[in-house]
């Protein structure tokens, strides 16, 4: 058994299954060509091990997919939507950044998009 990632003409994840290759070449759960192979155990382009740590496996596409997560073909990844405007794709990874790296300490903060800052969760 694998994990599928249904994507639909405009290549977004609209459903994520555990179903064996044969059953998607059958056909019967649509076209076998919008079912693309993902890995619960890839994160961040990082392919984890059953305890979490990185294992030296290629990572599968990236991250694991999600629904709304858009497949890109070019970069063979799936990628979450985008969060805010300002964000950049992060082209190892392919996961969404702040312009701003987040503050390291122990606090907690939102992203505020209208000063492109974080702002402390109080």
């Amino acid at each position: 058994m694998a994990h599928f990632a249904y994507i639909n003409d405009n290549n977004i994840v609209t459903q994520v299954i555990v179903i064996e290759q044969d059953m998607i070449n059958t056909g019967q759960w649509g076209d076998p060509d919008k079912w693309i192979q993902t890995s619960y155990n890839t994160k961040e382009g990082i392919h984890f091990n059953n305890k979490g740590m990185p294992d030296g496996t290629p990572p599968l596409r990236k991250n694991f997919a999600g629904i709304g997560f858009t497949y890109d073909v070019d970069r063979d990844a799936f990628v979450p939507p985008k969060p805010y405007l300002s964000w950049v794709l992060n082209e190892e990874s392919c996961i969404w950044e702040a312009p701003i790296t987040y503050p390291n300490n122990k606090l907690l903060y939102n992203w505020d998009e209208d000063t492109l800052s974080w702002i402390e969760i109080k």
